[in-house]
């Protein structure tokens, strides 16, 4: 394939697609820690954007390497995706319920936390690899950077919705984000059945 308008927009497309997951944890983070910093946030997005830039390109290694070892392995991505989720979900969900007459604000996640959750939001990228295997090393890499910005400014708008929603709930935000990560974990895994 070469650059050109088909190229850009399809993994302009390709990025949105799979950004969805890490915006609605972007969301719940932000709902959780309606206070959090531009440079946090910036950060949090910055994370997200690197794992769904990494996923489709280590698919893509893959496919072009490995690809019989990766089709094996790809039945098992709707069953991290979901492990990791409602691992994280289930504990904002448990802070949340424990301190649920508490309105002081405490961080949403750490960077452990951030990690796991860049992983399980965008371990189903991996599978993009095969979409993307025609292309060549140079292809391969512009469409992740590409995949990989649209996310970046997805996930930073979804943390300010997701702050100033949490503002307005202030000691429930914990509660919901906990819920979406859940709900989220549980979409990846039955939308993987159907």
């Amino acid at each position: 394939m070469k650059f050109g308008f088909d190229f850009f927009f399809y993994s302009i497309l390709l990025g949105t697609g799979l950004a969805m997951d890490a915006f609605s944890v972007s969301l719940a983070n932000g709902l959780n820690e309606p206070k959090m910093k531009k440079g946090k946030i910036t950060a949090v997005a910055g994370i997200f954007a690197l794992f769904q830039f990494a996923m489709p390109l280590i698919g893509w290694i893959c496919v072009s390497t490995v690809a019989e070892k990766f089709q094996a392995f790809e039945k098992f991505i709707p069953w991290i995706a979901l492990v990791l989720l409602v691992y994280i979900g289930g504990d904002m969900l448990r802070d949340g319920l424990k301190h649920k007459e508490s309105y002081e604000e405490k961080p949403a996640v750490g960077l452990k936390g951030l990690l796991i959750q860049g992983i399980a939001t965008s371990i189903d990228a991996l599978s993009v690899g095969f979409t993307i295997s025609d292309y060549n090393l140079t292809e391969a890499v512009v469409a992740c950077i590409l995949i990989g910005t649209v996310t970046f400014f997805i996930c930073f708008a979804g943390i300010l919705i997701g702050k100033k929603a949490g503002t307005a709930l202030a000691g429930k935000a914990g509660i919901l984000g906990g819920i979406i990560l859940i709900f989220i974990g549980l979409e990846i895994f039955i939308s993987s059945l159907i």
